[in-house]
């Protein structure tokens, strides 16, 4: 019974995301989430329309900024996600890619680890991500949109306003994330 509990457990973990609450909730609880949002598996409208939020977070040098500021009046693919989140540090790369292709949005890895930006900064380099480092630290960002799985990835138009969210990991330079990055305005 414990193992069929144990293996239950990891297969919701490598298919769901990872739940950012708390360690000791159940992984299986984040693997409902996703099934019970609306569209297809990951994919979520129901926030969309909703002004990014106005908090601050960190960039690669520690400095205070924004979403908007990033942003700059133009899309902005944001990712939700943490080094402690198998799923997270597999979509990365493919993040990474998908920033250096012609016409794509905007992308930025939003750190919500804990430790000091440095550690940040230095996990990115390890894995040979090229993406600016940007860290939630208060995890302010993800409170505001009501984020309980990572990774979650959220496009913003070049209004500031949500067009949709995935929520667990994809392939960022797959058929469907062209799909669905064609929706950027």
């Amino acid at each position: 019974m414990r193992v069929t509990l144990i293996g239950a457990v990891v297969a919701a973990l490598l298919t769901a995301g990872c739940d950012r609450q708390s360690p000791d909730q159940s992984q299986a609880n984040a693997a409902a989430a996703v099934a019970a949002r609306p569209g297809e598996p990951g994919l979520d409208r129901s926030q969309a329309g909703k002004p990014m939020p106005t908090v601050t977070i960190l960039d690669g040098d520690g400095e205070e900024t924004s979403l908007a500021a990033v942003a700059g009046g133009k899309p902005l693919l944001v990712n939700l996600w943490a080094t402690w989140c198998a799923p997270c540090v597999k979509e990365l790369p493919t993040l990474d890619k998908l920033s250096a292709q012609p016409g794509a949005p905007q992308v930025m890895a939003l750190s919500q680890d804990m430790q000091p930006q440095p550690t940040v900064s230095a996990f990115l380099d390890e894995k040979k991500i090229g993406l600016e480092s940007y860290q939630d630290k208060e995890m302010a960002v993800s409170g505001a949109l009501g984020v309980q799985i990572l990774p979650t990835t959220i496009l913003y138009g070049s209004d500031g306003k949500e067009i949709w969210r995935w929520s667990g990991d994809l392939d960022w330079t797959s058929a469907k994330a062209a799909e669905l990055l064609e929706q950027a305005k």
